[in-house]
C-alpha cells in the first residue's frame, strides 16, 4: 500500500492559540481510519488543513503526494459537520448538480444508496427531516470515486436504530483502495467497521494503532480505550473536576 496522508512537523496557530503543535503522522491507502479525540483537540483544524481550507504555519501535508491544492483536493471527497446544500432544490437536482460539478461523480452509486435508504429524490431537501437529509450530504460524498473521504461527524444526527445499516450501505459501495477518514464522537457505533484510529489531544497527535492492537495489548474496546484514557481531557469536564465540583 501506499502512503495517502503524509503530515510532517505540521503547527496551526490561531492567533496565541496553538491547535495543532508538531503533528507528524502517515496514513496508508485502502484503510479506514478513525480520528479520534475530546472537544477542542485539534480534529476539526486537522480536517480543515488536509482540505486546503486553512494554511498551517509550519510543517508540511502531502495528500496522494502532493502538497495541498488543485490537485490534492481533485482526490479528496469531503463531508463536513455542516449542511451545506440548497433545501430549497430537490434531492434528484442536487445529485444532478454534483454530477456536473465532479468527473468522478457516479450517479449510479448515488440512487444506489438513495434507494437503499429509502429516500425520495424527488422532495425538497427542505422537506426531509434532520436525519434524511445527513444521509443525502453522505450518499452524495461517498457517490465520488475519491482516493480519500473525509468525514466529519458522519452519523451524529442519524436515528441510533438505523446507523449500522447506513455504515452497511456505505462499506458496500465504497472502493477498498480508497481511504475514509472518520471524524466522530460515535466511537461505539463506528469502531467495528474502523482499521486504524489516530487519537488526538491537546493539539498533539498521542497515538495511531490498529483497532486489533488495541483490543489484543489491552483487552477492550476502542470506544473503552478511548474512555479509559481521554476521559477527563474534555477542557471544560477537566476544569469541573479540578475545582472539586466532580468529587463525592
Amino acid at each position: 500500500m501506499s502512503t495517502l496522508i503524509q503530515c510532517q512537523n505540521v503547527t496551526k496557530r490561531y492567533g496565541n492559540t496553538v491547535a495543532l503543535d508538531n503533528v507528524s503522522f502517515a496514513v496508508e491507502s485502502g484503510h479506514i481510519v478513525g480520528l479520534l479525540g475530546p472537544n477542542g483537540s485539534g480534529k476539526t483544524t486537522l480536517i480543515k488543513l488536509l482540505n486546503g481550507l486553512l494554511v498551517q504555519e509550519e510543517g508540511q501535508i502531502l495528500v496522494g503526494g502532493n502538497p495541498v491544492g488543485v490537485q490534492s483536493k481533485a482526490m479528496i471527497s469531503y463531508l463536513p459537520d455542516i449542511n451545506y446544500l440548497d433545501m430549497n432544490k430537490t434531492v434528484e437536482k442536487i445529485a444532478k448538480t454534483f454530477a456536473l460539478f465532479y468527473p468522478d461523480f457516479d450517479m449510479n452509486r448515488a440512487y444506489d444508496m438513495f434507494n437503499r435508504l429509502r429516500i425520495d429524490t424527488k422532495k425538497p431537501l427542505k422537506h426531509l427531516s434532520k436525519g434524511t437529509k445527513e444521509k443525502v450530504q453522505l450518499v452524495l460524498v461517498m457517490s465520488r470515486r475519491a482516493q480519500l473521504y473525509i468525514l466529519d461527524e458522519p452519523i451524529a444526527g442519524v436515528d441510533p436504530a438505523a446507523r449500522d445499516f447506513i455504515l452497511k450501505v456505505i462499506l458496500d459501495n465504497y472502493d477498498s483502495n480508497a481511504t475514509i477518514l472518520i471524524s466522530t464522537h460515535l466511537i461505539a457505533d463506528i469502531e467495528n467497521i474502523l482499521d486504524q484510529v489516530i487519537f488526538i489531544n491537546d493539539s498533539h497527535i498521542v497515538g495511531q494503532m490498529t483497532v486489533d492492537d488495541i483490543r489484543a495489548n489491552n483487552g477492550m474496546s476502542v470506544d473503552a480505550y478511548f474512555r479509559e484514557n481521554f476521559r477527563f481531557a474534555d477542557p471544560a469536564l477537566r476544569a469541573f473536576m479540578e475545582d472539586g465540583k466532580g468529587e463525592n
